[in-house]
């Protein structure tokens, strides 16, 4: 069984109650936090090892890093090959700034888009722009519907039902 997917099996398991679920992902959250504080403080330098390396480097266990790998994996210039990664397998962790602070606000991880460490990132208008497009960007707007007796909306200068909503 490959890493990622001992992960996942411990992470998503439908057996773990309410505790011990918030019990887990607390100590994962805090571990994340910590991993990104580190690494949002130094944006430039492109951090490489194995994924032992890595976690040895952020002090916690493998199975933390391969879920801390996973969910930087999107963020990436270029992503790790996660699904089939070991203990040896060097992995990058050279992310896009932009496309991690998305990433971030889409995952509705406040506690990692609000690091202080952003405000020397990205500017406030930009971080503010991301933030805007990621939100509206599952937001569906539906178009207003022509009335039968409004004009139709072709350009042909007749009522809508006797033109286009004849078919409609």
């Amino acid at each position: 069984m490959s890493l990622l997917q001992e992960w996942r099996d411990v992470a998503y398991a439908e057996d773990m109650d309410q505790k011990t679920g918030q019990i887990f992902w607390g100590n994962y959250f805090t571990i994340e936090k910590g991993i990104y504080e580190q690494l949002l403080s130094n944006p430039d330098e492109v951090v490489t090892g194995t994924v032992e390396e890595l976690a040895k480097k952020y002090n916690t266990t493998l199975q933390i890093m391969v879920g801390f790998l996973d969910g930087i994996n999107d963020s990436l210039v270029t992503p790790n090959p996660i699904e089939e990664m070991t203990a040896d397998t060097v992995v990058s962790l050279n992310f896009d700034n932009e496309k991690l602070y998305y990433n971030m606000v889409e995952a509705s991880a406040d506690w990692l888009y609000n690091l202080p460490m952003w405000n020397d990132i990205l500017t406030e208008a930009r971080r503010k722009e991301l933030y805007l497009a990621q939100k509206k960007s599952g937001t569906i707007v539906k178009e207003k519907k022509v009335g039968r007796n409004e004009p139709c909306p072709c350009g042909s200068g007749k009522k809508y039902k006797f033109c286009c909503g004849k078919n409609a």
